[in-house]
């Protein structure tokens, strides 16, 4: 285990929330996934796509589609939390750890947030012991099927605890920053960190308003 891994852990990895099967407050169960894109739906080629993870980092890395896909997966069941107040109860998520593609990289110990960056230029942060933990992973299947392009195919992080916007879809890149940068979202004042079960959705009295456009449904 890295420096970093065992500061964030303390050499454990029993990470699970104990709210896993609990409804959160502020939320009401949905039946089907609202989809939400801030620049519009992508479309991207698992040939030409890859995954780099870059910043803090002793080996940065570039991997293909086929390489990540025959990385030791992570699967389980774990409910799904839009800040617009709405969850899926209890779909499941196949990926790889972050934890293990940070091991890869030799992640540094000044690292403490990562910043998630996307096809389409979306980002969004999240804190490194939040990324490192035992069930945040990269998605690449979910309910037993790769992502649906709308989904984020090919790939996605999820992370339980947090906010569904830091779930970014079509993700390129994992960069490992020193400090806190807003993101996409985070610039028009939602929650640095976006911690479900303490209702972390805005900073403050940070909000601006801004129209969320949807693009449908989908299982």
């Amino acid at each position: 285990m890295s420096e970093i891994l065992r500061r964030i852990t303390g050499g454990g990895d029993d990470t699970r929330s104990q709210h896993t099967d609990k409804l959160p407050k502020g939320q009401v169960w949905g039946k089907r996934y609202v989809i939400y894109s801030a620049n519009g739906n992508q479309k991207v080629d698992a040939g030409k796509w890859s995954l780099k993870l870059s910043g803090l980092v002793s080996k940065p890395l570039e991997l293909t589609y086929d390489e990540v896909s025959k990385m030791p997966m992570k699967k389980y069941v774990r409910s799904f939390h839009c800040v617009t107040r709405w969850s899926i109860e209890n779909p499941s998520w196949e990926g790889v750890q972050i934890r293990m593609l940070a091991e890869m990289s030799m992640v540094r110990p000044e690292a403490t947030w990562v910043m998630f960056r996307c096809h389409d230029g979306y980002t969004a942060p999240v804190p490194v012991e939040d990324a490192l933990k035992e069930d945040s992973i990269v998605v690449l299947r979910m309910n037993e099927k790769p992502l649906l392009p709308e989904q984020g195919f090919p790939a996605r992080p999820f992370l339980p605890h947090l906010y569904g916007w830091k779930s970014a879809k079509w993700l390129t890149e994992i960069e490992f920053i020193p400090e806190y940068r807003d993101g996409y979202w985070e610039m028009y004042g939602y929650h640095e960190r976006a911690n479900v079960w303490e209702e972390e959705r805005f900073k403050g009295d940070g909000y601006k308003p801004v129209a969320r456009r949807a693009f449908g449904t989908a299982p």
